[in-house]
């Protein structure tokens, strides 16, 4: 039983999964930010570029 409960204390699996999973989460929350300004930025082209073209055609 104490052999077993070593074991398992040393066993770093477990613990290597959830580093993994922490990392993934760090990278998606960076690319989510990422999309979110890029999106701004790209909504603010267009409406300036709306705004020419609309004082364009008239």
């Amino acid at each position: 039983m104490k052999q077993g409960f070593l074991r398992f204390i040393r066993d770093e699996r477990g613990a290597t999964a959830i580093e993994y999973g922490l990392i993934a989460g760090l990278i998606a929350l960076a690319v989510a930010g990422a999309a979110e300004s890029l999106g701004t930025n790209l909504s603010g082209a267009f409406t300036k570029l709306a705004g020419k073209l609309e004082a364009f055609v008239k």
